[in-house]
């Protein structure tokens, strides 16, 4: 019995979770925006189907967007990352092993059925019951490698063949080398932008011509990298499924501001804000940071020159409290500040990190086992509130009330699923 790769991603993932909790968005264009209300970074199918641009600033666009009619949303991050777990609790369920590749695909591997060697109704299936348990619609790619794979979900997804059905199993194909030829050198995954210009300065324009190329001159270029990718293509499997997430080396909160800071209060309370995220996300990771950095700029465009600057300091003990990284990011937020340059940006950078183990002491820090073991109650009661009603709940005064700077999004959705306040009510 041999075993296949799967990826399932969701398809215009943000725009989609717009239109699970409101149908009167569904099957009319919509489009949602970064940070700020800054750019278009989704859209629905039919938003698509217009001719709007991925990544666009959003004013520049507003006169053709009335004009269609197009729904605009700000970014809703906790409707997005509560929606993506739902939909990776449920693909748990179909696949042996999974590794959540990023918030809206994931890579699953299962056994192909002895006697049949086409998963294609299995990947109906499993779309059917992710659209009626979730509302998401979903792409399905299977192959026998990560590489495959993603080109099998590629076409899934954009092909006209395949789009309706949503589903591309390779081994489904009695010559996968046309579908290879269709797939341009620059969408195969792991192929940067020099990469790709370097294979079409010597003719190699498709998976198919990557894949057939000799491998000594692509190792001369790419390396074992290169080489392994190649084999992906092959339909050998290389690159190993990873259901466990490495434990990560830096955790970075960082945010535009909706307008500019010019005191040092407003700067010491959103890096007080970003700090007290970056905290949250060491303890969830179960990681303590030894090194902390905080880093500011102005912008490029407003006619005054730029400014950017960062301060780093080592703690005498690694910690996840609040309290200790707060200590230390404030004063370097008030030695990175400078009076006349209006800031557009900051952000802190927790570095040096390392698991959460026994108990560590310091001769300068005078801080008893008991002590130690009462901040970390502390600090797992405080998210234990904020996320069961809220992000925001409990909060630092550090970071101040309803700043001005803080992010702009005027045209959020609700969080239903995630806040009582905003759950609908069915009214007789």
């Amino acid at each position: 019995m041999s075993t296949a790769l799967v990826l399932i991603d969701a398809n215009n993932f943000y725009a989609s979770c717009e239109a699970v909790l409101d149908p009167a968005v569904v099957g009319r264009p919509l489009v949602v925006l970064s940070n700020n209300d800054g750019c278009i970074v989704s859209r629905s199918a039919e938003a698509r189907a217009l001719g709007i641009p991925m990544g666009a600033p959003v004013f520049q666009l507003r006169a053709e967007l009335e004009r269609h009619g197009v729904i605009v949303r700000s970014s809703n991050y906790g409707l997005y990352a509560d929606m993506s777990q739902r939909l990776m609790a449920t693909l748990e369920t179909w696949v042996e092993e999974l590794e959540i590749y990023s918030i809206d695909e994931a890579f699953g591997l299962l056994h192909r059925p002895a006697g049949s060697q086409d998963l294609t109704a299995w990947g109906e299936e499993l779309r059917r019951q992710v659209q009626r348990q979730l509302g998401l619609p979903v792409a399905v790619g299977i192959a026998p490698t990560k590489v495959l794979a993603k080109v099998a979900n590629r076409i899934a997804k954009r092909n006209p063949s395949w789009r309706e059905r949503g589903v591309f199993d390779f081994a489904a194909m009695a010559d996968p080398d046309p579908w290879l030829t269709a797939t341009a050198i620059e969408d195969v995954w792991g192929i940067g932008r020099q990469l790709s210009r370097w294979c079409r300065l010597r003719g190699i324009a498709d998976a198919r011509a990557l894949r057939d190329m000799p491998p000594g001159e692509l190792r001369r270029r790419a390396g074992v990298v290169g080489l392994r990718l190649q084999q992906e293509l092959q339909g050998r499997r290389c690159l190993p499924l990873a259901s466990v997430a490495p434990a990560k080396r830096e955790t970075c909160v960082s945010r535009s501001f909706s307008t500019p800071i010019n005191t040092a209060a407003a700067l010491k309370e959103a890096v007080a804000t970003y700090l007290c995220r970056a905290a949250e996300k060491l303890r969830r990771q179960g990681q303590r940071a030894g090194t902390l950095t905080v880093f500011v700029r102005s912008s490029p465009f407003d006619g005054t020159a730029f400014y950017a600057n960062a301060a780093t300091t080592t703690l005498p003990l690694p910690s996840n409290d609040t309290a200790v990284l707060l200590a230390a990011a404030l004063p370097l937020a008030e030695r990175l500040f400078r009076p006349h340059k209006p800031l557009r940006k900051a952000g802190v950078i927790l570095q040096d990190l390392q698991p959460v183990g026994l108990l560590q002491h310091h001769l300068l820090v005078p801080q008893t086992p008991e002590q130690q073991r009462r901040r970390e109650a502390l600090m797992a009661a405080v998210d234990g509130i904020n996320r069961r009603y809220g992000s925001g709940t409990v909060q630092w005064a550090a970071c101040g009330l309803a700043p001005a700077w803080r992010m702009r999004r005027g045209h959020l959705s609700r969080a239903a699923t995630t806040r009582l306040s905003d759950v609908p009510v069915a009214r007789a």
